[in-house]
């Protein structure tokens, strides 16, 4: 799992322009306190270690306003996620009262806090920490986020916090399949999860957004160890007003880093729906093999051709996801649902599969023979020689003279040739071009 770094602080303190410098992304930031109402995250990294950083609302302890309840509640839902905490003050305003509680209230949370003062940026700043000294807060790191300076030292002290990768937990964990049931609120997730494990291991209701939290279950089936990772469902953004539905993302989000295999759950009843194809991006955007399962099928009426043109619809639907396999069940009757754990394995075998560099070449030259690659400013594209870089998901380099001149529909042919003698069931292929040295 990635980090997860979380910057808190009072309205106007600049947490959103401290986010904006470390991820490179474009919070929105205002001179008005308070823009920034829900939490905004990003996937970034920094010095080749990846984590997840939380710009939150404007924080105020002391507020009976509504909307500043709602913030609050925000705030502490991201404190309690978080891995690292960055406390965000003025060094302008020097340390006001509300900074105070907040300091009061991090000084009971057992995790690595740093107190980071911005807006330092000239000696009347720098006398003004005198004050946050005197509070007993520490370590204190002035940094000026709109003027670059500190950051170095700032992100230098966050990321010695992050848990080192164990060597161990990494060759267990190609004994351990790891499943993510992923989708909409309410399209059955666990319920799926109680079937497969024939007991009631998860709380399930009719109402939406039963499960506000990713819960893990280790189960072992024909000798084979998995982990079955259930998770809250992801509603479009427009759909997102309770305050825990954006904890509920960010969880989700997590779930899928550490899954081998994301099972999408659709509805039967619905079919695909637009936020349906947005958690299949997530997916694809991830890297992580997939199937897709079609819940609550016992409610279809069918007749001859009933599941091959739903069978046709889903994956016009969602076509980027066009290698996974699709499968129809039923979590209350338990219509195929074991499919899902019989398929698992064949899927992860495929997930870290390796091809021979000899087998590689002579596919993509005999693709590139009987089907050549576009010209370029009348000149012909060239492939040299290409090789497999990565597995799970696989990845191919081709190198060639003219890297950026590879269309896209030509990009998907060599892919598509890749899967047909080599199979990847339900894996993601990443192929790149690269300029030959």
């Amino acid at each position: 799992m990635k980090p997860l770094v979380a910057i808190i602080g009072r309205a106007n303190v600049g947490k959103s322009t401290l986010f904006n410098r470390i991820t490179g992304k474009k919070a929105v930031i205002d001179d008005l306190p308070g823009v920034t109402r829900d939490r905004n995250y990003a996937e970034t990294t920094w010095e080749d270690k990846d984590f997840i950083l939380i710009d939150t609302g404007g924080f105020e302890p002391l507020s009976p306003d509504n909307l500043e309840t709602q913030i609050r509640e925000q705030t502490q839902l991201a404190i309690e996620e978080a891995d690292v905490i960055m406390f965000l003050a003025d060094g302008r305003d020097g340390l006001t009262h509300s900074d105070i509680e907040i300091i009061r209230m991090l000084r009971r949370i057992e995790k690595p806090i740093l107190y980071v003062i911005n807006k330092v940026d000239g000696p009347q700043q720098h006398d003004t920490m005198t004050e946050f000294f005197q509070s007993g807060a520490e370590p204190l790191i002035p940094i000026s986020a709109k003027h670059k300076l500190g950051i170095t030292e700032l992100m230098s002290a966050v990321t010695a916090h992050f848990p080192r990768s164990s060597r161990e937990e990494h060759s267990n964990s190609n004994s351990l399949i790891k499943i993510a049931i992923v989708g909409r609120p309410n399209v059955g997730k666990s319920s799926l999860i109680n079937r497969i494990l024939g007991s009631n291991r998860l709380v399930t209701e009719e109402s939406p957004g039963t499960t506000r939290d990713s819960i893990d279950t280790h189960f072992t089936f024909n000798s084979q160890e998995y982990l079955l990772i259930d998770t809250a469902g992801i509603r479009r953004k427009s759909k997102v007003s309770q305050r825990f539905e954006k904890y509920c993302i960010v969880k989700t989000l997590k779930s899928l880093d550490r899954c081998d295999i994301a099972v999408l759950l659709i509805d039967a009843l619905e079919g695909v729906t637009q936020q349906d194809g947005r958690i299949a991006q997530f997916i694809y955007e991830k890297g992580k093999a997939c199937m897709i399962v079609v819940n609550k099928w016992d409610l279809i009426t069918k007749d001859n051709s009933t599941y091959n043109s739903y069978l046709e619809r889903t994956l016009g639907d969602i076509k980027f996801l066009e290698f996974a396999p699709v499968i129809f069940t039923s979590a209350v009757t338990g219509q195929r649902v074991f499919n899902i754990i019989k398929l698992a394995p064949r899927i992860f075998q495929q997930y870290h599969k390796r091809i021979q560099t000899s087998q590689l070449n002579k596919i993509l030259g005999h693709a590139a023979q009987h089907h050549p690659p576009p010209y370029f400013e009348n000149k012909p594209v060239k492939f040299y020689y290409s090789s497999q870089i990565d597995e799970a998901p696989p990845h191919f380099v081709i190198y060639t003279n003219y890297p950026n001149a590879v269309h896209f529909s030509y990009k998907r042919f060599l892919i598509h040739q890749i899967r047909e003698h080599c199979g990847f069931e339900g894996t993601p292929i990443r192929l790149t071009f690269r300029q030959r040295k």
